[in-house]
């Protein structure tokens, strides 16, 4: 029998459950855990310089590697701090256990200094939540935790830990446990055979089909499954852009990503479509635009493993309730062999899709001329190109991600990783940090801008101090470029307080970091920047690229309008 104190458990717990990397920061309520931490060398403690990056951080590694990811932080402020990364995680569906210190047991409700309801504050953004009642129960709960983090549809798991729980003098037996039992959660396996056979007759009889994949399909590991299913019917296929790469972008059957920015060929043909596959999606408002308009036509088919979002916004006409993969491998088996019932009118169709590919070919954006400022989709162009494509990319929220989805060609899931559900500014910088550190030897990018940086630029500390040859590409308009979007289109060009009128010189503070900084002002520059900056996978270098301010997104959705009412350009519009 071997007795272990409740900090030693944890430590214990998370060796024994194979976690490689923890992110967090120090404080009272936690000292035990970091304590039992310093003592052993399997887990690897990451020291941010802010709670949120930390959140941030094992959001980026669970993306990434699929794996759950690990934060510790402190009671009161720690706990508050890592808010905004526990709603990230929890609107994206990303696997992520944050450990939480708290005041002793017997302070819980006195406001004792430091104190939050941590499991208050968070519920609901949380999978679900504990709280440490005895030491224990530690290894069980911690278990429940991870588990109910990766499995069914998943998100972050918050266990509030009182200090007294981890006293290093207080012993009891720890037994790590191999298995779960939850009688209140059992996570669906497959979809209802029965409803899968009416979507696959449904399939096979559509005349304008169009699959339309999100998240789910990445988190679910069950895009090579996707793309044998796409490829044996040859049906048109978007994504979201939670799942960009799902699907091969280079694939001509890809229409790309659909929604408020998404192409013009994607929007046309999930409005004009007879059938809508959904798979892994949960039609967002950035995709559905208004509703009562979406897909007047289309007969829908909804794949989801979290109940609750199927039929939640759009009624399905077939709801499967299963995971991504197990379903899409029953529907492979059911259409082998068997052929579409209207080859005709599939070729139409394609033909109708070509057609708006071509009408916007070579019209996405005006190219900069000698001389002038840098339009950004030329740099995103640019980092496709030297990178061939296999790139991880981040990104901040605003202009730049969008930009940064629209012109880097994905080829594989989990490559693309940003804050989709709750547009997390502050998210793309500590997010590379925890891919390059799964990931060292692979390319891992970081686009931004100067806004979205600011908010999480001090991580470069903790870039020098744990290493992670990040690559930053900050597209630099000297403004929050999404926000100025938009009131240049709806505020008469009132710009209120979107431009950053007191700007660093970005190159002398990363270099006071002890780091590299390029700076870019004209085209020409733009190529031997990008082969210095990539030259050394394993170098952090910052590249500070000035783009033209008055550039914007295009397509836009027009609001409260239908999939197929967009805004192509400035001057432009269906």
């Amino acid at each position: 029998m071997e007795l272990l104190s409740g900090a030693d458990m944890i430590a214990r717990f998370l060796q024994d459950e194979g976690v490689e990397y923890i992110y967090g920061y120090p404080g009272g309520a936690a000292l035990h855990i970091y304590d039992a931490l310093f003592r052993q060398d399997k887990v690897k403690h990451i020291l941010v310089r802010h709670e949120q990056a930390a959140t941030h951080a094992a959001d980026g590694y669970a993306r990434a590697s699929g794996k759950p990811g690990t934060v510790l932080v402190t009671s009161g402020p720690g706990a508050t701090n890592a808010v905004t990364g526990i709603a990230t995680a929890y609107m994206d569906s990303i696997p992520m256990v944050v450990l939480c210190g708290q005041v002793m047991s017997h302070l819980i409700g006195d406001d004792a200094f430091q104190e939050t309801d941590i499991v208050g504050v968070t519920r609901p953004i949380v999978k679900h939540s504990f709280s440490i009642r005895h030491p224990s129960e530690i290894p069980e709960v911690l278990k429940k935790a991870y588990y109910l983090a990766a499995t069914g549809r998943p998100g972050p798991v918050v266990v509030d830990i009182p200090k007294d729980m981890t006293a290093p003098t207080e012993r009891y037996e720890y037994v790590y446990p191999k298995k779960v039992k939850m009688r209140s959660y059992n996570p669906v396996t497959r979809g209802h055979t029965g409803q899968i056979k009416k979507a696959v007759e449904l399939m096979l009889k559509a005349k304008r089909p169009v699959f339309y994949t999100g998240g789910g399909v990445v988190t679910g590991r069950a895009s090579e499954g996707l793309t044998d299913l796409v490829k044996r019917l040859g049906y048109p296929i978007t994504t979201t852009l939670m799942g960009i790469g799902a699907y091969p972008q280079s694939g001509r059957q890809c229409l790309g990503w659909l929604g408020m920015h998404g192409s013009f060929e994607s929007n046309m043909a999930m409005h004009h479509a007879d059938l809508v596959i959904a798979i892994g999606a949960r039609f967002d408002d950035r995709v559905t635009n208004n509703t009562s308009k979406f897909c007047p036509t289309a007969k829908v088919i909804h794949v989801d493993i979290d109940p609750s979002s199927v039929s939640k916004t759009v009624r399905a006409d077939v709801p499967i309730v299963g995971p991504a993969g197990s379903v899409i491998s029953e529907m492979i088996s059911l259409v082998q062999g068997k052929e579409i019932a209207h080859p005709e009118a599939l070729q139409e169709w394609w033909q109708k899709i070509d057609g708006w590919r071509e009408e916007r070919a070579g019209k996405l954006y005006e190219p900069s001329k000698p001389g002038e400022t840098i339009k950004p989709q030329e740099v995103i162009e640019a980092l496709c190109r030297v990178t061939r494509g296999e790139a991880y990319v981040t990104t901040d929220v605003g202009q730049h991600q969008m930009f940064a989805a629209q012109y880097y060609k994905f080829d594989k899931p989990n490559r693309f990783i940003t804050s989709g559900g709750l547009g997390t500014m502050g998210f793309g910088f500590p997010a590379a940090m925890g891919i390059k550190q799964n990931f060292p030897d692979e390319q891992v990018i970081c686009v931004t801008g100067e806004g979205s940086f600011q908010m999480m630029m001090q991580e470069l500390s903790t870039c020098k101090q744990f290493g992670g040859g990040v690559k930053i590409v900050n597209l630099n308009n000297a403004s929050l470029g999404m926000v100025r979007q938009w009131q240049d289109l709806n505020y008469k060009s009132r710009h209120a307080h979107s431009y950053m009128e007191s700007l660093p010189d970005f190159q002398k503070l990363i270099e006071s970091y002890g780091f590299t900084a390029l700076k870019v002002e004209t085209l020409d520059e733009l190529e031997p920047a990008l082969e210095r900056t990539f030259a050394d996978k394993h170098e952090l270098v910052f590249l500070d690229v000035a783009v033209d301010p008055h550039e914007h997104v295009y397509p836009m959705q027009v609001p409260l309008g239908s999939m197929r009412d967009m805004l192509l350009s400035k001057t432009e519009r269906t």
